[in-house]
């Protein structure tokens, strides 16, 4: 299965896997699944560091270059992935989170969060 990390359980997997709960642990070291970092991501990160949001210091490029070393796999943001934010109900106004969302319903990628408003949206997510 191919699963789309939120940014959060991103931040969490990279840098404070003790922040994951054991059942994420256990779907995010399943060698069955794929695991996959939407560029948006990364563009989040990047924002709200320089904004000095204490819960997203950590250097992007060092991320993302951790990531790929780490078998992930990058998911870029595409037109039809912006689009796609359109018809999303007004559930959350996170459009970093909005644009996950319209990411995993384009590309049938399960996106796994640990956000209960974000896990609301149809399509393929997966709360842990």
């Amino acid at each position: 299965m191919k699963l789309l990390l939120d940014t959060q359980l991103l931040l969490w997997a990279a840098g404070e896997p003790r922040r994951l709960s054991a059942a994420a642990r256990r779907l995010l070291n399943d060698a069955r699944h794929e695991l996959w970092f939407s560029a948006a991501s990364l563009w989040e990160v990047t924002i709200k560091a320089q904004l000095g949001r204490a819960d997203f210091q950590v250097e992007p490029r060092v991320l993302r270059r951790g990531l790929l070393e780490n078998g992930y796999r990058e998911l870029a943001v595409t037109s039809e992935h912006a689009v796609q934010v359109e018809g999303l109900p007004d559930l959350h106004r996170d459009p970093f989170d909005r644009l996950l969302v319209a990411q995993a319903q384009c590309e049938g990628i399960t996106l796994v969060t640990a956000d209960a408003v974000v896990a609301g949206y149809p399509g393929p997510i997966r709360k842990i």
